[in-house]
């Protein structure tokens, strides 16, 4: 669910017209007032201080809300994904990450994986004991394989990114073809509201692997430990000037959406399954 990196402007010297006199050394002396400025301080921007646990601003922790321990899962998750998700400030991998084992919640970043590059991922493609979460025709419902998935220990790709970013991801990427395709079909309101989703029933990374896991595992505790730093962050950021996010479906629906409508012909077609209850 999810804008690209913000884009640093710098002005191109090459562009200034400079003539022979105004780039030798000037012989006049400067005025007195750029003579001080030149003896002021310069401040450095310190960034503030990271939890290397949780990867949150040490003021504003959570780890009080992971669990005390790891939670023990046989399962091994692997999050792809996309660049820009990466930068973004309230991104929830490092939460999931931070509740599970070391080696259970590999996070592997790119857009494009292949065999040469990702040898581990892609092996892990053609285990036939690993699934990759990704909604569509050709998926199964996870919540309808009767399996038991501890025995052997499975594997879950899941692609971290927004709608636009983790379909590019899917359908660029061969490898991500191999796997058993599955999607959830949980009837469940995402609680990450302090960012907008495409739709009511879109979930965070966190909250699908939430789900996933406790699905996997047989273990209907998983979603409250894993919920419970992602419920303090949305808790925080609202308690410190954030604002409660719609999905762009509710907006739609209720006539709230405020945004000038695409003009791009795909995108109208999104919209336009967003109020009729389609499948994006």
């Amino acid at each position: 669910a999810e804008q690209s990196p913000k884009a640093f402007h710098c002005h191109d010297m090459s562009e200034c017209p400079v003539s022979g006199d105004a780039a030798s050394p000037s012989t006049e002396e400067e005025p007195a007032g750029f003579a001080d400025l030149s003896e002021l301080p310069v401040e450095v921007s310190e960034r503030r201080p990271t939890c290397l646990h949780c990867y949150r601003p040490e003021k504003v922790c959570l780890c009080p809300f992971l669990p005390a321990d790891p939670l023990e899962v046989s399962t091994c998750l692997y999050i792809v994904q996309h660049p820009a998700e990466e930068s973004r400030v309230l991104r929830t991998v490092p939460l999931l990450a931070a509740c599970l084992p070391k080696g259970k919640c590999k996070v592997l970043v790119g857009r494009r994986f292949n065999e040469e590059r990702h040898p581990e991922l892609a092996s892990v493609c053609k285990d036939s004991h690993t699934l990759i979460l990704y909604p569509g025709s050709d998926a199964e419902n996870l919540e309808e394989l009767d399996k038991d998935f501890t025995t052997p220990p499975h594997n879950v790709i899941i692609i971290d990114g927004t709608w636009s970013q983790a379909k590019d991801i899917f359908l660029r990427n061969s490898i991500f073809r191999l796997p058993k395709q599955v999607q959830l079909n949980s009837a469940t309101c995402s609680q990450y509201v302090i960012r907008t989703q495409p739709t009511n029933m879109c979930l965070s990374t966190l909250e699908c692997a939430a789900v996933t896991l406790s699905i996997m595992e047989r273990n209907q505790a998983i979603p409250e430990v894993l919920l419970r730093p992602l419920q303090a962050l949305c808790s925080f950021q609202l308690q410190h000037g954030a604002q409660v996010h719609h999905s762009k479906e509710h907006l739609l629906k209720s006539g709230l959406y405020d945004k000038p409508m695409p003009r791009n012909k795909r995108k109208i077609k999104r919209m336009q399954k967003l109020l009729t209850n389609q499948n994006i």
